[in-house]
């Protein structure tokens, strides 16, 4: 884990940080709830993370790098899940009361005690190689619109078909186990707008007559995510001429992009002059958030972010854990966008929407 010394504030988020920001939107509990007793939202999304375990599980029994694997991914299970119904009994104990962030960190610390470091590695290589293959077709694609406007909801659609690459669902773990997925086809295959939350007209009108000196993105998963989701509309910030910053985690976490994967993957993407697909990107920075988790608490980031963010301004949370279930009502100094595609049926029902339904919340700053 991270030294605590390392950290800082997101340098976007107003002060007092402690009265203005807390990385949890969905409230697993009250101040009027009885400390020893776990509420109804607690068990329900105790048991949300308990129905992962089979899917991590598979996964770590098969980690080749980690000597008698299938042996340590049963002590994964089992360890977990005790601390799981600890919780339950008792949800002061493990660091509690639970929230998101914490169940997140337990499940990472009992993999990593056990030797486990990157039990998705596999999966991750292999979907960055296929998605590195299409990248040239879903660029001029998009290349080819010629109205801003449509441009812009095609490079968003693509953000939400490339978000469904997430292997911390259990549901998708399992159809992406049984099938895999289709850029294009689940591009097209998105729920009908209007989405829970859109606001993508209002960001349309703004992208058309105004544009950012930095953005920094918060990225989420490997794979089509990051590769035909973001980047192809972090090519177009950067055509505009916006300074882009990609913020990814510095360990592995699920299928979630590391810094060094995501350096590795752009350059294999650019050509030998530097270039995306004929777009410069001498403006275009890899930092290491800091993170080691699928969520995020904008509240401890490392320092290089914190200096690269200090003059932002527009922040892009991306992805269901940090864009949705730690920051969704997160206030920033600046332009912020939070997008991503709801996948547990607890934020669907908490939001009144679908599953599988995408959230696009702008937020624009009066300067």
């Amino acid at each position: 884990m991270e030294s605590d010394s390392e950290m800082v504030p997101f340098p976007q988020l107003p002060t007092p940080i402690e009265t203005n920001y807390r990385a949890c939107t969905i409230p697993y509990r009250f101040p009027s709830d009885d400390p020893k007793k776990a509420t109804p939202s607690e068990i329900s999304w105790i048991n949300v993370f308990a129905n992962s375990i089979p899917s991590f599980k598979k996964r770590a029994e098969s980690d080749t790098t980690v000597p008698d694997a299938p042996a340590r991914a049963e002590k994964f299970a089992e360890r977990y899940a005790g601390i799981l119904e600890d919780l339950k009994k008792d949800p002061e104990s493990h660091g509690g009361p639970p929230d998101g962030i914490l169940l997140c960190r337990l499940r990472e610390q009992v993999l990593r005690e056990l030797g486990f470091r990157d039990i998705f590695k596999k999966v991750k290589d292999e979907e960055n190689a296929k998605a590195i293959s299409l990248f040239p077709e879903v660029v001029s694609l998009s290349d080819a619109i010629e109205d801003d406007g449509k441009r812009l909801e095609n490079l968003v659609r693509g953000i939400f078909a490339g978000n469904i690459f997430d292997l911390g669902s259990a549901q998708l773990a399992e159809v992406f186990s049984r099938d895999g997925m289709s850029f294009l086809a689940s591009c097209q295959n998105l729920v009908p707008r209007p989405w829970v939350i859109d606001d993508l007209e209002n960001f349309q009108a703004k992208w058309i007559k105004k544009s950012w000196k930095k953005a920094v993105i918060f990225v989420d998963n490997s794979g089509a995510d990051i590769i035909l989701g973001i980047l192809p509309f972090a090519r177009e910030l950067l055509r505009r001429g916006t300074q882009v910053v990609l913020a990814a985690n510095e360990l592995p976490s699920i299928n979630d992009i590391t810094y060094t994967e995501l350096t590795e993957i752009l350059s294999q993407l650019k050509d030998e002059n530097g270039q995306l697909i004929g777009v410069d990107t001498s403006k275009l920075l890899i930092a290491n958030s800091g993170n080691d988790l699928p969520v995020i608490d904008l509240a401890r980031v490392s320092q290089e972010l914190a200096y690269l963010s200090s003059d932002a301004d527009l922040v892009i949370l991306e992805g269901m854990g940090r864009g949705i279930e730690t920051n969704l009502y997160a206030q920033f100094k600046c332009d912020s966008l939070k997008i991503g595609m709801v996948k547990h049926l607890e934020v669907a029902e908490f939001l009144g929407g679908r599953l599988y339904d995408c959230v696009f919340k702008y937020n624009e700053v009066q300067s």
